[in-house]
């Protein structure tokens, strides 16, 4: 027999193995996929790396070559990975957070008219924490006149230092509901701990998960269980995975009103606070059926490039912005460098209420 037979007669025997390990690989993952179905009945996790030790010794055990035990555990580890893609995938499918449908969006209403989520654009601002009666009152005057119906009402304020202002507690939220009520504004206040869930619930309309404690599941689960809305801020470390999945701990609990915020993500970048992710919000409204706020103060960390991301929000696709916004960011008690004072704020409004509803690119 020719060499060049003899080639085509090998080839030929390679060809049908090739269609038989196909076959068995696709039967493997079929039934991996009924594994991980078992697996979230039982409420534990898709990867077992015991289970995955135990295979790969198993296999190597059987090897007789020419395969090298060192090959072989590398096929199957990328055999093992690709199964725990699809498994997650499929998982997914079956998350409240994931958008099932093009046509399924969270509008989340508000007693005051307004909505989230219903392709309006909307504002939630006002001052990094309460200072006092007065600064709240002369900010939410501007707010109000400007038609923006949320207004931040920081009673508690996570701090780098502890020697840094805390926030004015229960008092701050005292004001924040007086001023709200005067103005016909919703307040939204960040809650620190569930043991203040509660006491704040007299007192606000909405929560806020701040970035620090987005990953923080027993607070989560129990906004879950909570009948407001609750927005959650993603983590300047967090992938977008685990920003929705800390989102899911909130529906899971029964409160499918999530808001979700996108404030920038810590980067090698040293002239803004955080680097905005701009491509997470048509991301995430693409993954998602939920309401996407981007946060411009947090992300720059600067005032003076609040209004070009602004625009940038704007068109973005997202459902709002939020932005700081103070009667003297110079003599503010906290985040001063990124707050807007008050003819600050009225060309933000003036800049973004500029650019028409034609101009703004759908997320999906």
């Amino acid at each position: 027999m020719s060499s060049t037979n003899r080639l085509k007669e090998l080839r030929d025997q390679i060809d049908p193995i090739n269609l038989e390990i196909l076959e068995l690989l696709n039967k493997r993952a079929e039934i991996a996929l009924e594994i991980g179905k078992v697996q979230q009945e039982m409420g534990t996790r898709f990867y077992d790396p015991q289970r995955e030790a135990e295979m790969l010794n198993a296999l190597q055990y059987a090897n007789e070559g020419p395969f090298s035990n060192e090959t072989i555990s590398k096929l199957f580890n990328e055999v093992f990975r690709a199964t725990l893609n699809l498994e997650e995938q499929d998982a997914r499918q079956t998350i409240l957070v994931q958008r099932k449908s093009p046509d399924q969006h969270t509008i989340i209403e508000f007693s005051n008219g307004l909505r989230l989520g219903n392709d309006s654009f909307e504002l939630i601002a006002g001052p990094c924490a309460v200072e006092s009666y007065e600064q709240m009152d002369e900010v939410a005057a501007v707010l109000a006149a400007r038609g923006v119906k949320m207004i931040r009402g920081m009673g508690y304020k996570p701090r780098t230092s502890p020697y840094d202002f805390q926030g004015m507690g229960e008092e701050g939220l005292k004001i924040a509901r007086r001023v709200a009520n005067k103005y016909g504004l919703v307040v939204i206040s960040e809650v620190l701990d569930l043991s203040l869930i509660p006491m704040m619930d007299e007192y606000v309309d909405a929560f806020w998960v701040g970035a620090r404690n987005m990953q923080n599941s027993f607070l989560l689960r129990a906004l879950g269980k909570q009948s407001k809305p609750v927005l959650l801020k993603r983590s300047f470390g967090a992938t977008l995975k685990e920003y929705i999945y800390a989102a899911e701990y909130i529906m899971s609990g029964g409160n499918h009103q999530v808001i979700l915020m996108e404030r920038g993500i810590r980067t090698f970048s040293e002239w803004t606070r955080n680097t905005l992710d701009i491509s997470a919000v048509p991301l995430l409204k693409q993954e998602t059926h939920l309401p996407v706020i981007v946060d411009i103060s947090h992300s720059a960390g600067r005032r003076d490039i609040a209004n070009p991301l602004g625009r940038v929000a704007r068109v973005s696709g997202a459902d709002g912005l939020m932005v700081e916004v103070h009667p003297n960011p110079d003599v503010a008690m906290s985040d001063a460098k990124q707050q807007l004072n008050l003819d600050q704020f009225n060309q933000l409004m003036d800049d973004i209420e500029s650019i028409t509803l034609g101009d703004k690119q759908p997320a999906v």
